[in-house]
């Protein structure tokens, strides 16, 4: 936290190649930070932070407005095209190091796409190295973004419809990171009103949380 009038919360998308885990990121900057397309191997290969500029109209504090500051750190996939799960895991650990240490993280978001099935086995590999970097607590500190919900939406799924039809795996991982999930319209959501919806819950999981934060002054 910046001042009184300012609030800061940072955040690190981790996912597998292709989930829109690029975009997602950029939509909660409201930017285009990250690089983001199609492509047949991963795109992204090093760490990269994004910022928002002040956004107002999502707090009070103390009976008065507080500004609003985004920090995302855009991370490799996992698994990844060209790196290793070493190479990743420890690309992703010096950078959390670098730009949080002073901070602390206050949410890791598992990036999944809405559209597609989530097997067994599937996302261990992303899950394993969430564990490894947030440690023992890590389900605290973890919330699920189903990104490309605009295509789920077309094939006439709701939310609510849409968890009653998943698979065990998701609503396993949901169960474990206390609901915390998100619908991300990867198309939609850059769009101030979008944009402000998922904002504020991830807010709310912050605020749930008691606005804990880890990684703070970590030496690794």
């Amino acid at each position: 936290m910046a001042d009184s009038n300012e609030m800061t919360i940072n955040l690190v998308v981790l996912g597998k190649t292709q989930t829109g885990k690029s975009a997602a990121g950029n939509s909660l900057l409201g930017s285009s930070d990250f690089e983001s397309r199609l492509s047949p191997s991963s795109v992204t290969t090093s760490c990269s932070l994004g910022r928002s500029g002040r956004i107002l109209g999502l707090i009070r504090r103390n009976g008065c407005e507080s500004a609003l500051r985004v920090r995302v750190l855009d991370t490799p996939s996992c698994p990844h095209s060209a790196l290793s799960k070493e190479q990743v895991r420890d690309t992703v650990r010096a950078a959390l190091a670098q730009h949080f240490r002073e901070e602390g993280l206050h949410l890791a978001l598992l990036v999944l796409r809405a559209d597609l099935p989530l097997c067994p086995d599937e996302s261990n590999d992303t899950v394993q190295l969430i564990q490894e970097l947030l440690g023992p607590t890590w389900k605290d500190f973890t919330a699920v973004l189903l990104t490309h919900s605009d295509k789920t939406e077309e094939a006439g799924y709701s939310e609510e419809t849409y968890l009653h039809s998943a698979s065990s795996t998701l609503l396993s991982l949901l169960n474990s990171v206390q609901h915390k999930y998100i619908f991300l319209d990867n198309h939609n959501s850059i769009i101030k009103e979008e944009r402000n919806v998922v904002l504020r819950k991830l807010l709310n999981f912050i605020q749930k949380n008691n606005y804990q934060v880890l990684l703070k002054h970590s030496k690794e």
